[in-house]
């Protein structure tokens, strides 16, 4: 893709955590943009940033990083979208494309969109890509591959606008496909949102109790409690931002697992070996599922690192 001219003339990265400092390898790799401009606020990830190469410019000042650029890509937290884009909107380009990579949508469209100026292409995304790792060290340029990204595009959204980024996604590794806002918020909260939030709750209670050492927790953790404890080391703040933007949804989930626990609990007390004998083989043919699909390998984990096993193990993204 060298010798081919790139898709976006400067794109700048609005936060260089994990997902913006995978973007940013990636982007490098694959040729996709003729300046690669890092913005995040604090000067010490800035300067990490830089040592790494991750960009070709450098900036703490979003309205600064924004100039000029025709691809603008928020990687920050869903919380921190809205000021954000008040405050780069009157800086942004005509005919730049405006994306985020947020784990929620419906209120990241409600939140930006006002602060959208006409001629801008705001086009909503999020890559369902990450691991448990945070920060500019974390980025790999392989984290998309075989990955799908999700867009949101509003009503009014520029058909050109969108297979462009689509190109771009797609560049990057990523399957794309395109879903409104509010379905998107439906089918995050079980696949990704309640996960972890079971997660957090789990390695909380272990934490917690009385009963059993936390070194006991620590020694044994080499079965299913070391896999919540992957999710539960996911980025707090994105979390906690997750959990409010996307309230609703998570609620109605919630709600239901509730509901199917209790059911599980009852089949438990009174000793009904079918059910649960019925629902471990459903539940496992949903692993099967998932493998089949290429979302996972059919490989023993014992901690093995995601590049290795040739899978990248979900964070929410």
């Amino acid at each position: 893709m060298a010798d081919k001219e790139p898709l976006f003339a400067r794109v700048a990265l609005i936060g260089i955590g994990l997902i913006g400092s995978s973007l940013a390898h990636a982007i490098r790799r694959k040729g996709l943009a003729g300046e690669i401009v890092v913005q995040t606020r604090r000067a010490e990830t800035l300067k990490r940033a830089e040592e790494l190469g991750l960009g070709d410019r450098y900036e703490t000042d979003a309205t600064e990083a924004v100039k000029g650029a025709d691809l603008v890509i928020l990687s920050i937290p869903v919380g921190a979208c809205g000021p954000v884009a008040a405050e780069i909107g009157p800086h942004l380009q005509n005919g730049a494309i405006l994306t985020d990579v947020g784990s929620t949508k419906g209120t990241v469209v409600s939140d930006v969109a006002p602060h959208v100026p006409e001629g801008v292409h705001f086009i909503p995304g999020h890559p369902i890509a990450g691991t448990e790792h945070s920060g500019p060290d974390a980025g790999f340029a392989s984290l998309f591959e075989g990955r799908w990204t999700i867009l949101t595009p509003l009503p009014d959204a520029d058909p050109a606008a969108v297979a462009k980024l689509t190109d771009f996604w797609t560049a990057c590794g990523s399957k794309v496909e395109t879903m409104d806002p509010e379905h998107h918020d439906r089918v995050l909260a079980i696949v990704s949102h309640l996960p972890h939030i079971i997660a957090y709750n789990i390695v909380g209670t272990a934490d917690d109790l009385e009963a059993v050492s936390k070194s006991e927790v620590i020694k044994y953790s080499a079965s299913g409690f070391r896999d919540f404890t992957r999710l539960a080391a996911s980025d707090p703040t994105m979390w906690r931002d997750v959990c409010l933007s996307n309230r609703d949804a998570i609620l109605e989930m919630l709600g239901r697992f509730s509901e199917d626990l209790a059911s599980l609990q009852r089949a438990i007390r009174w000793g009904d070996g079918d059910k649960l004998f019925d629902m471990f083989t459903r539940t496992r043919a949903v692993r099967r599922s998932i493998i089949e699909a290429g979302q996972e390998v059919d490989a023993p984990d014992f901690g093995r690192h995601p590049e290795i096993a040739g899978v990248n193990v979900k964070d929410g993204d």
